[in-house]
């Protein structure tokens, strides 16, 4: 597992963000383990955060030309992702979008740069893919190009089908969704951490159960 996917389930587990025990997702599946991006809800965490997105996306090898991110979770995971990669080097434009077009002032309903060629989506989980729909749909309509998505957990698990969102959406668009850590990287991670040894059977069998098929 690269390092920095390892050092980003530390992160996420320090921050809460990714808890164990017994939770019920909205599809009424009980889980082992919940992973809360709200959590992510301070200056230094988004700033970290961040870093591992812009890691993540400069690891995949991706081309794109700019950042989008959409309203509301999007908004700001898109501007610190803009900003470390301007420190790692690659400064890229961004944009996001109102939920509802301003007929004043600026008018419109994108923000930041106009959106043209290769964009790559910056959002936090995907669980039906309907953020990247909407997002697909408005690069569309502006002459643009969705290049991929980036999010920051793949949980690998079905949806209604055998695939999961990640899957259905680089099927659908055929375009890559970079994904800061996979639930493999998690189940990777475990085995090497005795504290957290007696989680691994449970997320080991809920992976086997509701796990998606096709994956490497």
């Amino acid at each position: 597992m690269t390092e920095f996917r390892q050092d980003f389930i530390r992160f996420c587990i320090d921050c809460g963000v990714l808890r164990f025990g017994s939770f019920v997702t909205k599809s009424g599946r009980t889980t082992p383990y919940f992973f809360n991006a709200g959590l992510f809800n301070t200056g230094a965490r988004l700033d970290r955060l961040a870093e591992f997105y812009a890691k993540a996306i400069l690891s995949s090898g991706v081309a794109f030309d700019m950042l989008f991110g959409p309203a509301y979770k999007g908004i700001a995971l898109a501007a610190g992702t803009a900003m470390q990669l301007a420190r790692m080097g690659r400064d890229v434009p961004y944009a996001f979008n109102r939920k509802e077009v301003k007929d004043h002032g600026e008018g419109g309903s994108i923000i930041g740069a106009p959106l043209q060629g290769r964009v790559l989506v910056i959002d936090d989980v995907m669980t039906a893919g309907t953020a990247v729909r909407e997002a697909a749909a408005i690069l569309e309509a502006h002459g643009a190009q969705l290049a991929g998505v980036a999010i920051s957990l793949d949980r690998m698990e079905r949806g209604t089908g055998d695939k999961s969102a990640v899957q259905e959406v680089e099927e659908r668009y055929g375009v890559p969704v970079i994904a800061i850590a996979t639930a493999d990287d998690l189940l990777d991670y475990l085995k090497n951490e005795p504290e957290f040894a007696k989680y691994l059977q449970a997320i080991s069998e809920y992976r086997r159960h509701y796990g998606a098929v096709g994956y490497a």
